[in-house]
């Protein structure tokens, strides 16, 4: 499925020699530095009126390279441009919307459509036509997003380019690929860089996770960025549903034999690439990775995650004074640095901080009163039950800082999955398990405050 370190530098020169041919064929500059501003837009303006396709795949190469040479400066320029010359068509647009108003057709609306769609999106298309055109495209939002929280006029151009890549990465697309250890190692020094759940420490680390029978790694990746996972869920086949990540994670650990586990635990689920943000793939990635789990282990019975909770001690922090005065009395312990070594406190706060927990994954909510946890979000929406809450489960200096040390399992039971979908699109319902729902009975918040803001994962 990926393409082998050799196989991409020599695509990658095959490329460069093309794109250099087709500059001196149409007489383009070299990118002319740092300062590029107007450059690029004066190749965006002939781009977009291109009507050849060589010319035009050369002046989109052109362009990406005069990107790739752009500062802070220039590239804002660049944003603003495409905010403020590759809009809608005015006059186009009034003159399609007085012609609806005058007959009202499917002719007239798709004539309206076509002259609503701002020329940025034709744009991003033709300079999709480069090689490693998507890579960089993905790239370019990647930037912008880190730019519209000063500048909130730009987040015109971030529509755009969500409405495009929610078509270019549509599930048809995305290949899943399994990752071993015999995966080129230019992909598997991705799969450490881009773990966002439970660091990867070099490579022996890394084996651990994926050599062993027992272990399985897989990712969904696009035909036009075959060498980049754009999310990958990591497995530990297991004989009962943990409680820990610990036992999950140790290198010095006895692998079993695949045949004899009965659970299929996801540990870990990484999206790798900041420019889709918005673009969910996740929640197809798990279910194609059950179908073929189930296809080569017909033994497994039970699939869950052991999943962090990202949010819980903000907003533990932010409500303390909520509970009883006795309950908030022991939660101020947790103020206290080294609490997990005090065996009596732990065993003062930790029922009370699994009740406590109950109450954020299921009440505490965000604007969209949907849970405040992302992670809930994530699973929920896909149709998992909130299954079991584990005190002690993630003692890294993360999970400490994070949720004080709590881990949840949310279970994927296959025959109720499309129902607890739909209780959640449609009403928000959150789905619990009876021990889950016991708990949250002792577990709320006096005066039952929730917060409207979202946790940032």
């Amino acid at each position: 499925m990926f393409a082998s370190e050799g196989e991409s530098v020599y695509f990658r020169e095959i490329f460069s020699s093309l794109a250099q041919r087709s500059r001196r064929l149409l007489r383009l500059s070299d990118p002319v530095g740092k300062q590029a501003g107007a450059s690029i837009t004066e190749l965006a303006r002939k781009l977009i009126s291109s009507r050849g396709e060589a010319s035009g795949v050369a002046l989109a190469v052109e362009l990406l390279a005069v990107w790739r040479e752009l500062d802070g400066v220039g590239r804002l320029a660049w944003f603003e441009a495409l905010a403020g010359e590759f809009g809608s068509d005015e006059s186009r647009l009034a003159d399609a919307v007085a012609t609806w108003n005058n007959a009202r057709s499917e002719s007239s609306a798709s004539r309206l459509a076509s002259a609503a769609e701002p020329l940025r999106q034709e744009l991003f298309r033709r300079i999709n036509l480069a090689p490693g055109g998507t890579a960089a495209l993905v790239a370019m939002r990647a930037e912008l997003l880190d730019i519209i929280p000063e500048r909130r006029e730009l987040a015109v151009v971030d529509w755009d380019f969500v409405h495009l890549f929610s078509s270019w990465f549509n599930r048809g697309f995305l290949l899943m690929t399994r990752i071993d250890w015999t995966t080129p190692a230019n992909i598997l020094e991705k799969i450490i860089r881009y773990e966002a759940v439970h660091v990867i420490r070099g490579w022996d680390d890394l084996r651990s996770r994926l050599a062993p029978a027992d272990r399985r790694c897989f990712a969904f990746v696009h035909p036009q960025m075959p060498d980049e996972p754009l999310i990958f869920v990591e497995v530990a086949l297991t004989k009962g549903i943990p409680g820990a990540i610990g036992g999950l994670l140790a290198q010095d650990r006895l692998p079993i034999n695949p045949a004899s586990a009965d659970t299929a635990v996801f540990y870990s689920i990484s999206n790798t690439q900041i420019g889709l943000k918005g673009i969910s793939f996740g929640n197809f990635l798990i279910k194609q990775v059950v179908e073929d789990l189930l296809r080569d282990l017909p033994n497994l019975q039970s699939f869950v995650t052991l999943s962090p909770v990202p949010g819980f001690a903000r907003w533990l922090l932010d409500h303390r004074a909520d509970f009883p005065s006795d309950e908030a009395d022991k939660l101020s312990q947790l103020d206290r640095p080294d609490w997990q070594k005090d065996v009596q406190i732990r065993a003062e706060l930790e029922p009370l901080l699994t009740k406590a927990a109950a109450a954020y994954l299921i009440e505490a909510k965000n604007a969209s009163s949907r849970p405040l946890d992302p992670v809930a979000r994530f699973h929920l929406g896909n149709g998992a039950r909130l299954e079991q809450i584990h005190a002690r489960a993630n003692l890294s200096p993360e999970g400490v800082t994070q949720s004080h040390g709590l881990m949840v399992n949310y279970l994927y039971d296959l025959p109720s999955i499309v129902a607890n979908h739909e209780a959640y699109a449609n009403d928000g319902k959150v789905i619990a398990s009876r021990e889950i729902q016991k708990l949250l009975a002792g577990g709320r918040p006096a005066r039952g405050r929730v917060d409207r803001q979202d946790v940032k994962r």
